[in-house]
Protein backbone atom coordinates (compact mmCIF):
# COMPACT_ATOMS: atom_id res chain seq x y z
CA UNK A 1 0.00 0.00 0.00
CA UNK A 2 1.40 3.35 -1.08
CA UNK A 3 1.83 6.50 1.09
CA UNK A 4 -1.10 8.31 -0.66
CA UNK A 5 -3.63 5.18 0.15
CA UNK A 6 -2.23 5.41 3.84
CA UNK A 7 -3.10 9.12 4.14
CA UNK A 8 -6.54 8.35 3.12
CA UNK A 9 -7.66 5.79 5.34
CA UNK A 10 -8.39 8.15 8.12
CA UNK A 11 -9.99 10.66 6.53
CA UNK A 12 -12.19 8.40 4.70
CA UNK A 13 -12.80 6.75 7.65
CA UNK A 14 -13.47 9.69 9.33
CA UNK A 15 -16.21 11.13 6.86
CA UNK A 16 -17.56 7.38 6.38
CA UNK A 17 -18.44 8.03 9.94
CA UNK A 18 -19.99 11.59 9.74
CA UNK A 19 -21.97 10.20 6.43
CA UNK A 20 -23.35 7.26 8.62
CA UNK A 21 -23.79 9.70 12.02
CA UNK A 22 -26.12 11.90 9.63
CA UNK A 23 -27.68 9.24 8.30
CA UNK A 24 -28.58 7.81 11.57
CA UNK A 25 -29.74 11.61 12.82
CA UNK A 26 -32.05 11.95 9.50
CA UNK A 27 -33.94 8.38 10.57
CA UNK A 28 -34.57 9.42 14.30
CA UNK A 29 -36.46 12.46 13.03
CA UNK A 30 -38.26 10.34 10.59
CA UNK A 31 -39.23 8.53 13.47
CA UNK A 32 -40.17 11.37 15.80
CA UNK A 33 -43.62 12.12 14.69
CA UNK A 34 -45.54 14.52 15.62
CA UNK A 35 -48.81 15.59 17.25
CA UNK A 36 -51.02 16.60 15.39
CA UNK A 37 -52.94 19.64 16.12
CA UNK A 38 -55.68 18.52 14.15
CA UNK A 39 -56.72 15.38 16.19
CA UNK A 40 -60.48 14.97 16.69
CA UNK A 41 -62.25 13.16 19.26
CA UNK A 42 -65.71 12.55 20.44
CA UNK A 43 -66.79 12.75 23.77
CA UNK A 44 -63.49 14.02 25.80
CA UNK A 45 -62.58 11.88 28.80
CA UNK A 46 -62.00 13.41 32.30
CA UNK A 47 -58.32 14.25 32.75
CA UNK A 48 -55.98 15.42 35.50
CA UNK A 49 -52.89 17.28 35.22
CA UNK A 50 -50.80 16.16 38.12
CA UNK A 51 -47.11 18.46 38.69
CA UNK A 52 -44.84 17.41 41.34
CA UNK A 53 -42.96 20.55 42.20
CA UNK A 54 -40.18 21.63 44.84
CA UNK A 55 -38.49 24.82 44.62
CA UNK A 56 -39.98 26.08 41.62
CA UNK A 57 -41.33 29.77 42.25
CA UNK A 58 -39.65 31.06 39.02
CA UNK A 59 -42.00 28.21 37.40
CA UNK A 60 -45.02 27.09 38.67
CA UNK A 61 -47.24 30.12 37.87
CA UNK A 62 -46.61 29.97 34.20
CA UNK A 63 -46.88 26.43 34.22
CA UNK A 64 -50.38 25.93 36.46
CA UNK A 65 -51.99 28.78 34.52
CA UNK A 66 -51.21 27.30 31.20
CA UNK A 67 -52.94 24.02 32.35
CA UNK A 68 -56.35 26.04 33.57
CA UNK A 69 -56.52 27.64 30.58
CA UNK A 70 -56.73 24.73 28.36
CA UNK A 71 -59.36 24.38 25.23
CA UNK A 72 -60.97 21.40 27.26
CA UNK A 73 -64.07 20.89 28.72
CA UNK A 74 -64.10 22.86 32.18
CA UNK A 75 -65.92 20.06 34.04
CA UNK A 76 -63.30 17.50 33.02
CA UNK A 77 -60.50 19.11 33.15
CA UNK A 78 -58.28 19.16 36.78
CA UNK A 79 -55.36 20.12 38.13
CA UNK A 80 -53.05 18.90 41.52
CA UNK A 81 -50.20 20.50 42.16
CA UNK A 82 -47.62 18.19 45.09
CA UNK A 83 -45.26 20.75 46.52
CA UNK A 84 -42.41 18.70 47.38
CA UNK A 85 -40.95 19.96 50.55
CA UNK A 86 -39.86 23.16 48.82
CA UNK A 87 -37.75 25.87 50.46
CA UNK A 88 -38.75 28.30 48.49
CA UNK A 89 -42.27 30.24 47.72
CA UNK A 90 -43.56 27.47 45.19
CA UNK A 91 -46.58 26.13 47.58
CA UNK A 92 -47.80 29.86 48.24
CA UNK A 93 -47.89 30.73 44.50
CA UNK A 94 -50.12 27.75 43.43
CA UNK A 95 -52.03 28.25 46.92
CA UNK A 96 -53.07 31.56 45.56
CA UNK A 97 -53.95 30.10 42.10
CA UNK A 98 -56.08 27.77 43.97
CA UNK A 99 -58.09 30.43 45.21
CA UNK A 100 -59.08 31.81 42.03
CA UNK A 101 -59.80 28.66 40.27
CA UNK A 102 -61.31 25.31 42.24
CA UNK A 103 -60.17 22.86 39.62
CA UNK A 104 -56.51 23.62 40.75
CA UNK A 105 -55.71 21.80 44.40
CA UNK A 106 -52.51 22.03 45.78
CA UNK A 107 -51.23 19.16 48.06
CA UNK A 108 -47.78 18.39 50.37
CA UNK A 109 -45.82 15.41 49.69
CA UNK A 110 -45.96 13.21 52.42
CA UNK A 111 -42.73 12.39 54.22
CA UNK A 112 -40.12 10.83 52.05
CA UNK A 113 -39.85 6.93 52.73
CA UNK A 114 -36.32 5.23 53.15
CA UNK A 115 -34.78 4.22 49.50
CA UNK A 116 -38.00 6.34 47.73
CA UNK A 117 -36.83 9.17 45.26
CA UNK A 118 -38.27 12.66 45.56
CA UNK A 119 -40.30 12.96 42.40
CA UNK A 120 -41.89 9.24 42.77
CA UNK A 121 -43.08 10.24 45.86
CA UNK A 122 -44.79 13.74 44.66
CA UNK A 123 -46.61 11.70 41.56
CA UNK A 124 -47.87 9.37 43.99
CA UNK A 125 -49.52 12.03 46.35
CA UNK A 126 -50.28 13.60 43.08
CA UNK A 127 -52.41 10.54 42.03
CA UNK A 128 -54.09 10.05 45.47
CA UNK A 129 -55.10 13.38 45.34
CA UNK A 130 -56.75 13.53 41.91
CA UNK A 131 -60.43 13.21 41.64
CA UNK A 132 -61.92 9.61 41.22
CA UNK A 133 -63.77 9.70 38.36
CA UNK A 134 -59.85 10.76 36.09
CA UNK A 135 -59.64 8.59 33.25
CA UNK A 136 -55.85 9.90 32.56
CA UNK A 137 -53.45 11.77 34.40
CA UNK A 138 -51.31 14.02 32.71
CA UNK A 139 -47.74 13.98 34.41
CA UNK A 140 -45.53 17.64 33.64
CA UNK A 141 -42.86 19.13 35.27
CA UNK A 142 -43.41 22.53 36.68
CA UNK A 143 -40.42 24.21 33.99
CA UNK A 144 -43.31 23.07 31.07
CA UNK A 145 -45.92 25.11 30.01
CA UNK A 146 -48.52 24.12 27.74
CA UNK A 147 -50.63 25.65 24.42
CA UNK A 148 -54.15 25.82 24.79
CA UNK A 149 -54.57 22.97 22.50
CA UNK A 150 -52.25 20.19 24.32
CA UNK A 151 -54.87 18.63 26.10
CA UNK A 152 -57.41 18.15 23.56
CA UNK A 153 -55.06 16.98 21.20
CA UNK A 154 -52.45 14.90 23.27
CA UNK A 155 -56.06 13.22 24.32
CA UNK A 156 -57.64 12.70 21.21
CA UNK A 157 -54.33 10.80 19.80
CA UNK A 158 -54.08 8.30 22.73
CA UNK A 159 -57.40 7.61 21.82
CA UNK A 160 -57.35 7.17 18.78
CA UNK A 161 -53.72 5.10 19.11
CA UNK A 162 -55.08 3.06 21.71
CA UNK A 163 -52.01 4.09 23.50
CA UNK A 164 -51.63 3.53 27.23
CA UNK A 165 -48.78 5.98 27.83
CA UNK A 166 -48.41 9.04 25.31
CA UNK A 167 -44.93 11.04 25.90
CA UNK A 168 -44.25 14.55 24.29
CA UNK A 169 -41.02 15.99 24.21
CA UNK A 170 -41.64 20.02 24.30
CA UNK A 171 -40.03 22.89 22.51
CA UNK A 172 -37.01 23.73 24.44
CA UNK A 173 -36.60 27.39 24.71
CA UNK A 174 -32.27 27.85 25.64
CA UNK A 175 -31.05 31.04 26.97
CA UNK A 176 -27.58 30.56 29.04
CA UNK A 177 -24.40 29.85 27.17
CA UNK A 178 -24.65 26.65 28.92
CA UNK A 179 -27.86 24.91 27.70
CA UNK A 180 -27.12 26.12 24.00
CA UNK A 181 -23.97 24.89 24.13
CA UNK A 182 -24.58 21.45 25.52
CA UNK A 183 -28.19 20.77 24.63
CA UNK A 184 -28.02 20.68 21.51
CA UNK A 185 -25.00 18.16 21.36
CA UNK A 186 -26.88 16.28 23.62
CA UNK A 187 -29.78 15.40 21.51
CA UNK A 188 -27.56 14.66 18.27
CA UNK A 189 -25.67 12.35 20.46
CA UNK A 190 -28.90 10.65 21.53
CA UNK A 191 -29.65 10.63 17.93
CA UNK A 192 -26.54 9.39 16.93
CA UNK A 193 -26.62 6.31 19.38
CA UNK A 194 -30.30 5.54 19.37
CA UNK A 195 -32.58 3.52 17.40
CA UNK A 196 -36.21 4.91 17.69
CA UNK A 197 -38.10 3.62 15.26
CA UNK A 198 -37.27 -0.40 16.57
CA UNK A 199 -37.92 1.04 20.27
CA UNK A 200 -41.03 2.55 19.51
CA UNK A 201 -42.03 -1.25 17.94
CA UNK A 202 -44.24 -3.22 20.57
CA UNK A 203 -42.40 -6.14 20.35
CA UNK A 204 -39.35 -3.92 21.63
CA UNK A 205 -38.36 -4.66 25.18
CA UNK A 206 -37.10 -1.51 25.33
CA UNK A 207 -39.25 2.10 25.93
CA UNK A 208 -38.37 5.86 25.55
CA UNK A 209 -39.89 8.37 27.15
CA UNK A 210 -39.62 11.71 28.94
CA UNK A 211 -41.23 12.93 32.47
CA UNK A 212 -41.45 16.62 31.14
CA UNK A 213 -44.78 15.19 29.98
CA UNK A 214 -46.42 12.09 30.22
CA UNK A 215 -49.98 10.98 29.63
CA UNK A 216 -51.39 7.87 30.83
CA UNK A 217 -54.56 5.44 31.15
CA UNK A 218 -55.55 5.59 35.22
CA UNK A 219 -56.41 1.77 34.52
CA UNK A 220 -52.90 0.95 32.93
CA UNK A 221 -51.41 3.05 35.59
CA UNK A 222 -52.73 1.72 38.24
CA UNK A 223 -52.42 -2.21 36.84
CA UNK A 224 -48.64 -1.82 36.60
CA UNK A 225 -48.29 -0.28 40.52
CA UNK A 226 -48.35 3.45 39.07
CA UNK A 227 -44.59 4.91 40.16
CA UNK A 228 -44.85 3.28 43.45
CA UNK A 229 -43.69 0.29 41.35
CA UNK A 230 -40.75 2.14 40.03
CA UNK A 231 -39.54 3.84 43.64
CA UNK A 232 -35.84 3.47 43.77
CA UNK A 233 -35.62 4.76 40.26
CA UNK A 234 -33.40 8.16 39.69
CA UNK A 235 -35.21 7.90 35.73
CA UNK A 236 -38.21 7.24 36.86
CA UNK A 237 -39.76 8.44 33.57
CA UNK A 238 -37.77 5.93 31.22
CA UNK A 239 -38.35 2.67 34.12
CA UNK A 240 -42.30 3.47 34.45
CA UNK A 241 -42.69 3.60 30.17
CA UNK A 242 -40.09 -0.07 30.38
CA UNK A 243 -42.43 -1.39 33.03
CA UNK A 244 -45.88 -0.51 31.19
CA UNK A 245 -44.48 -1.76 28.08
CA UNK A 246 -43.41 -5.01 29.15
CA UNK A 247 -46.87 -5.73 30.63
CA UNK A 248 -48.06 -5.25 27.12
CA UNK A 249 -49.82 -1.97 27.23
CA UNK A 250 -48.74 0.60 24.37
CA UNK A 251 -46.11 3.40 24.52
CA UNK A 252 -45.48 6.18 22.25
CA UNK A 253 -42.94 9.05 22.27
CA UNK A 254 -44.32 11.97 19.94
CA UNK A 255 -42.71 15.44 19.25
CA UNK A 256 -44.60 18.10 21.02
CA UNK A 257 -43.05 21.16 20.30
CA UNK A 258 -45.94 22.73 18.96
CA UNK A 259 -47.89 22.37 21.92
CA UNK A 260 -45.00 22.61 25.00
CA UNK A 261 -42.38 24.95 25.97
CA UNK A 262 -39.71 23.89 28.64
CA UNK A 263 -36.93 26.15 30.15
CA UNK A 264 -35.10 23.77 32.35
CA UNK A 265 -31.71 25.19 33.56
CA UNK A 266 -29.84 28.49 33.70
CA UNK A 267 -26.43 27.81 34.08
CA UNK A 268 -23.72 25.33 34.30
CA UNK A 269 -24.22 24.88 37.77
CA UNK A 270 -27.72 23.82 37.55
CA UNK A 271 -27.43 22.08 34.04
CA UNK A 272 -24.24 19.45 35.11
CA UNK A 273 -25.71 18.37 38.34
CA UNK A 274 -29.17 18.28 36.47
CA UNK A 275 -27.76 15.59 33.86
CA UNK A 276 -25.39 14.01 35.88
CA UNK A 277 -27.43 12.79 38.50
CA UNK A 278 -29.05 10.07 35.96
CA UNK A 279 -27.40 10.10 32.82
CA UNK A 280 -25.78 6.66 33.15
CA UNK A 281 -29.18 5.55 33.74
CA UNK A 282 -30.63 7.36 30.35
CA UNK A 283 -27.82 5.94 27.85
CA UNK A 284 -28.73 2.35 28.98
CA UNK A 285 -25.71 1.37 31.86
CA UNK A 286 -22.09 2.58 32.10
CA UNK A 287 -21.05 -0.15 29.17
CA UNK A 288 -22.87 2.33 26.84
CA UNK A 289 -22.23 5.71 28.69
CA UNK A 290 -18.46 4.74 28.12
CA UNK A 291 -18.84 4.08 24.84
CA UNK A 292 -21.20 7.02 23.89
CA UNK A 293 -18.59 9.80 26.26
CA UNK A 294 -16.11 8.07 24.32
CA UNK A 295 -17.81 8.88 20.91
CA UNK A 296 -18.48 12.13 21.52
CA UNK A 297 -14.61 13.12 22.37
CA UNK A 298 -13.91 11.38 18.97
CA UNK A 299 -16.27 14.08 17.03
CA UNK A 300 -15.01 16.47 19.19
CA UNK A 301 -11.10 15.79 18.08
CA UNK A 302 -11.43 14.67 14.57
CA UNK A 303 -13.62 17.38 13.83
CA UNK A 304 -10.82 19.94 14.46
CA UNK A 305 -7.78 17.93 13.73
CA UNK A 306 -8.35 15.47 10.71
CA UNK A 307 -8.49 18.85 8.49
CA UNK A 308 -5.59 20.60 10.33
CA UNK A 309 -3.10 17.49 10.21
CA UNK A 310 -3.65 17.10 6.25
CA UNK A 311 -3.58 20.66 5.93
CA UNK A 312 0.28 21.17 7.52
CA UNK A 313 1.54 18.00 6.04
CA UNK A 314 -0.08 19.51 2.85
CA UNK A 315 1.65 22.87 3.23
CA UNK A 316 4.88 21.05 4.33
CA UNK A 317 5.33 19.22 1.12
CA UNK A 318 2.88 16.22 1.48
CA UNK A 319 1.28 15.30 -1.70
CA UNK A 320 -0.57 12.53 -0.23
CA UNK A 321 -1.69 14.62 2.73
CA UNK A 322 -3.10 17.55 -0.02
CA UNK A 323 -5.45 14.20 -1.40
CA UNK A 324 -6.21 13.16 1.95
CA UNK A 325 -7.56 16.94 3.27
CA UNK A 326 -10.46 16.86 0.89
CA UNK A 327 -12.55 14.45 2.54
CA UNK A 328 -11.17 15.51 5.53
CA UNK A 329 -12.56 18.78 5.46
CA UNK A 330 -15.76 17.44 3.50
CA UNK A 331 -16.39 15.75 6.99
CA UNK A 332 -15.60 18.27 9.04
CA UNK A 333 -17.80 20.47 7.27
CA UNK A 334 -20.76 18.74 6.71
CA UNK A 335 -20.50 18.18 11.05
CA UNK A 336 -20.27 21.93 10.97
CA UNK A 337 -23.57 22.41 8.67
CA UNK A 338 -25.47 19.88 10.60
CA UNK A 339 -24.92 22.05 14.21
CA UNK A 340 -25.71 25.02 12.78
CA UNK A 341 -28.88 23.82 11.24
CA UNK A 342 -29.30 22.39 15.02
CA UNK A 343 -28.74 26.06 16.29
CA UNK A 344 -31.23 27.25 13.96
CA UNK A 345 -33.86 24.35 15.21
CA UNK A 346 -33.51 25.60 18.39
CA UNK A 347 -33.60 29.58 17.79
CA UNK A 348 -30.76 30.18 19.21
CA UNK A 349 -27.82 32.17 17.42
CA UNK A 350 -26.27 30.01 14.39
CA UNK A 351 -22.75 30.68 15.11
CA UNK A 352 -23.37 28.22 18.30
CA UNK A 353 -23.07 25.84 15.57
CA UNK A 354 -19.58 26.59 15.39
CA UNK A 355 -18.84 25.60 19.42
CA UNK A 356 -20.00 22.40 19.01
CA UNK A 357 -16.69 20.50 19.24
CA UNK A 358 -16.88 21.94 23.42
CA UNK A 359 -20.07 20.82 23.67
CA UNK A 360 -19.47 17.37 22.86
CA UNK A 361 -16.34 17.48 25.12
CA UNK A 362 -18.74 18.91 28.11
CA UNK A 363 -21.53 16.44 27.26
CA UNK A 364 -18.87 13.97 27.68
CA UNK A 365 -17.58 15.24 31.23
CA UNK A 366 -20.81 14.93 32.64
CA UNK A 367 -20.99 11.52 31.28
CA UNK A 368 -18.02 10.68 32.92
CA UNK A 369 -19.32 12.30 36.06
CA UNK A 370 -22.50 10.58 36.10
CA UNK A 371 -20.68 7.19 36.36
CA UNK A 372 -19.09 8.83 39.16
CA UNK A 373 -21.82 9.66 40.85
CA UNK A 374 -23.15 5.62 40.34
CA UNK A 375 -20.28 4.46 41.90
CA UNK A 376 -20.30 6.23 44.66
CA UNK A 377 -23.85 5.43 45.00
CA UNK A 378 -24.97 8.28 46.01
CA UNK A 379 -26.47 11.43 43.91
CA UNK A 380 -27.40 15.09 44.66
CA UNK A 381 -30.01 16.69 43.64
CA UNK A 382 -32.36 19.39 45.05
CA UNK A 383 -30.58 19.49 48.64
CA UNK A 384 -31.55 15.35 48.53
CA UNK A 385 -28.95 12.65 48.56
CA UNK A 386 -30.13 9.65 47.07
CA UNK A 387 -28.22 6.42 47.64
Amino acid sequence: MDQSSLALIPSLAWLGLVVLLIFRALRQKAAHRELNANEEAGELPAVCFLVPARDEEDNIERCVRSLLIQDYPRERLSVVVVDDGSRDRTEAIARAIAAEDDRLRVVQAPALPPGWKGKVNACCAAVDASPAGVEWLGFIDADVWAKPSLARSAVAFALRSDADLLSLTPKLVLSSIADRLVIPCGFYILAFTRDLASTQQPDSGEAVATGQFMLIRRSAYQAVGGHAAVRTAISEDVELARLMKRRGYRVLLLDGARFLNARMYDSFGELWPGFAKNLCEMLGGPARTILIAALALLIAAASLLAPAFDLFACVDGSKAACIALAPATIGSAAMLALHIAGAVHFEIPFWYGFLFPAGYVAGALIGLDSLRWRARRRVLWKGRVYR
